[in-house]
């Protein structure tokens, strides 16, 4: 299956940081269009806790779509749901954090080249949410 000049990005985004930020910018510059994978409110409560999400679903979107950086966004409920949508648009590349080296990827298979990327700060949304980080 030939890839697709695209990259891709997946997470909760709950909480919108500079890390966040860096990491869309980072992606539109390779050139290529970007599309951000986002977790449902059901799948983020299940990972993270009753707590979470901050922020629901339609605004997490609206959000990210309103960041220049990010041509289009798409949410998953599963690992087999996002699999899927990966499979689908067979990316070039995907960015995601260097915290997830020698972590299993899901649907790396479907990703011609993963790009890890070092934390921005150290920022953490779960940390922001928790009173870690004032700036």
């Amino acid at each position: 299956m030939p890839h697709k000049n695209i990259v891709w990005i997946n997470g909760c985004f709950d909480v919108l940081h500079m890390g966040h930020i860096k990491l869309f910018q980072r992606a539109r510059q390779m050139g290529l269009p970007v599309i951000v994978g986002i977790d449902t409110d059901d799948r983020i409560q299940s990972m993270k806790g009753k707590d979470r999400p901050i922020n629901n679903l339609q605004h997490r979107v609206e959000f990210l779509k309103a960041i220049k950086y990010i041509d289009a966004v798409v949410s998953f409920s599963t690992d087999d749901e996002l699999i899927e949508i990966i499979k689908e648009h067979s990316p070039r590349y995907m960015l995601i954090g260097d915290d997830y080296k020698d972590k299993k990827i899901i649907g790396s298979e479907f990703i011609k080249e993963i790009i890890y990327v070092k934390r921005y700060g150290d920022l953490s949304s779960s940390d922001i949410i928790n009173g870690a980080h004032n700036s």
